[in-house]
C-alpha cells in the first residue's frame, strides 16, 4: 500500500473518531430542531453542549493546548451539526473564524486568546450595517477619549452574537487607513443585542441589531481588519457552502422517512406502497446524488484550505490566497444550486400532505434559500471566469456598503 493511502486511511480513521465523538451531541440537537424552529426557542442549549463537548475548540493549536483537526474534518462536522440543526451550524460561522485570526496574530495576543478558546468561550459576529456606509467604511466608530478608546455605532446581521461570550465588532477610525476590529464583551452593559431578525430562513441564528453605546475597548483588543491576500473570506463563505450541504442531507433523511412510512397512494400511480415504487425510487436517488456532489464540493474546497497552509508545500502567500479563493468560489458556483433542487424536490416523492405546517418540510428550502444569499452567485462566476480567461487574482468577500452611480458620475 502506498504511503499516500496510508495518510489517506489515517485521516480517515481520524475523522471516524471524530465523528464518534460528536455524534451523541448532534443527535440530541437534532431531536429538538423542529420544535425549536416552530415555537422560535433560540438554541442557547445546543450551543451548551457543544461547549462543553470540546467542539468549539477544535481548532485551538497544539502549542496552545489544542489538538487541532484539518479544514476538512472541520467543515465536514459542521455538515453534520447543519444536518441536525442548520441554525446551529452556522451561528457558529463567526466563532470559528476569529479561532483562525487569532493564530495570525502575535504570540501575546495568542496567549490571551486561546485559553479562552479552550475554556469554552465563544464569538460572535458584528460587521455589517443596514446602510449609508459606503463601501469599505463603516459608520461604527473608534475613538480616543481621555486615554481611553470607545466604540461608538450600530450593526445588523449579527449572527451568533446573541449566545457569545465575545463580539467582534468591525470599525473604523479617523486618521486610520482600513477598518479595525473590536472585541468586547457580549454582556458588557453598553452592549445591547437584539433578536429582531425577520427573514423566513435560519430564524434561530441571533442574526439580528447590535448596538455599542461608547464601549470601552483596551487597546490590545483592537487588531487591524486585512483585506488582501487573506483566506478569512473563504473561510467565511466555506462555512456557509458547509451549513447548505447540512441542509441537504435533513432533507434527504425526510425525503427517505416520508416514502418509508408512507402507505397512500394514487391511481395513477403504480398501485405499489411508495417505497417499492420505482420513480419514487428513482426521485430520492437524484436527491441523494445531489446531496453527495454538494458534499464532495465542499470536501474539495475544504482540502484546498489545507493545502494553502501546508507549509511543505512553499506557497507564497498569492499563490495561497488564489488557491483557496477560487476553490471556494467555484464551490459557491455549484453548491447553492444543488441544495436548492434538493430541498424543493422533497415534496415530489410525495402527496399534499406534505405541505403540512406541522411537518416543517418547508424548513429545508426556506433555511437552504436564506443562507445562499449570503453572497450573489453571479458575482462569483463572474470572478471565476474572469481568472481562468484572463488571470485576474479574485477578491474575496470581505465589504458590503453603499455602491456609487459611476455612469451618472461619468456622464
Amino acid at each position: 500500500m502506498s504511503t499516500t493511502h496510508v495518510q489517506e486511511r489515517t485521516a480517515e480513521s481520524r475523522y471516524a473518531e471524530l465523528g464518534a465523538r460528536f455524534a451523541p451531541v448532534f443527535a440530541q440537537i437534532a431531536e429538538g430542531a423542529v420544535e425549536r424552529e416552530n415555537n422560535h426557542v433560540l438554541p442557547f442549549e445546543p450551543v451548551r453542549w457543544l461547549k462543553e463537548s470540546g467542539f468549539t475548540a477544535l481548532r485551538v493549536p497544539a502549542a496552545h493546548g489544542g489538538d487541532p483537526i484539518s479544514h476538512e474534518h472541520l467543515f465536514r462536522l459542521v455538515v453534520e451539526l447543519s444536518a441536525a440543526d442548520s441554525n446551529v451550524g452556522h451561528l457558529l460561522r463567526s466563532h470559528f473564524s476569529f479561532v483562525e485570526t487569532i493564530a495570525l496574530q502575535p504570540e501575546d495576543f495568542q496567549l490571551r486568546w486561546f485559553p479562552r478558546v479552550i475554556a469554552g468561550e465563544i464569538f460572535g459576529n458584528a460587521a455589517t450595517e443596514r446602510g449609508g456606509n459606503a463601501l469599505g467604511t463603516t459608520n461604527t466608530k473608534l475613538r480616543q477619549d481621555a486615554g481611553r478608546w470607545l466604540l461608538q455605532g450600530q450593526k445588523y446581521y449579527t449572527t451568533g452574537s446573541i449566545f457569545a461570550d465575545w463580539v467582534i465588532v468591525m470599525a473604523s477610525t479617523e486618521g486610520v487607513e482600513g477598518r479595525q476590529y473590536a472585541i468586547v464583551r457580549a454582556d458588557d452593559p453598553r452592549v445591547r443585542i437584539i433578536d429582531d431578525w425577520d427573514g423566513f430562513g435560519q430564524p434561530l441564528t441571533g442574526t439580528g441589531t447590535a448596538i455599542f453605546d461608547d464601549v470601552v475597548v483596551p487597546g490590545e483588543d483592537i487588531i487591524a481588519r486585512k483585506v488582501s491576500s487573506t483566506l478569512e473570506p473563504a473561510f467565511f463563505q466555506l462555512a456557509l457552502l458547509s451549513v447548505l450541504a447540512g441542509i441537504g442531507h435533513a432533507a434527504l433523511a425526510d425525503a427517505a422517512q416520508l416514502v418509508r412510512n408512507r402507505t397512500r397512494t394514487f391511481n395513477t400511480g403504480s398501485g405499489e406502497l411508495f417505497r417499492n415504487d420505482p420513480l419514487i425510487q428513482e426521485k430520492v436517488g437524484r436527491i441523494a446524488a445531489a446531496v453527495y456532489a454538494a458534499d464532495s464540493i465542499v470536501f474539495a474546497a475544504a482540502r484546498d484550505l489545507d493545502a494553502a497552509v501546508d507549509p511543505s508545500l512553499g506557497l507564497d502567500e498569492e499563490s495561497a490566497f488564489i488557491r483557496a479563493e477560487i476553490a471556494v468560489q467555484q464551490a459557491h458556483v455549484s453548491v447553492p444550486k444543488l441544495v436548492l433542487d434538493a430541498t424543493s424536490e422533497i415534496f415530489d416523492v410525495t402527496g399534499a400532505s406534505a405541505v403540512s405546517r406541522g411537518k416543517s418540510l418547508d424548513r429545508h428550502w426556506r433555511n437552504a434559500r436564506t443562507v445562499a444569499t449570503h453572497n450573489p452567485v453571479t458575482f462569483k462566476a463572474r470572478s471565476v471566469g474572469d481568472y481562468y480567461i484572463n488571470g485576474t487574482i479574485p477578491t474575496g468577500l470581505h465589504s458590503i456598503g453603499e455602491a456609487t452611480d459611476t455612469q451618472e458620475e461619468n456622464k
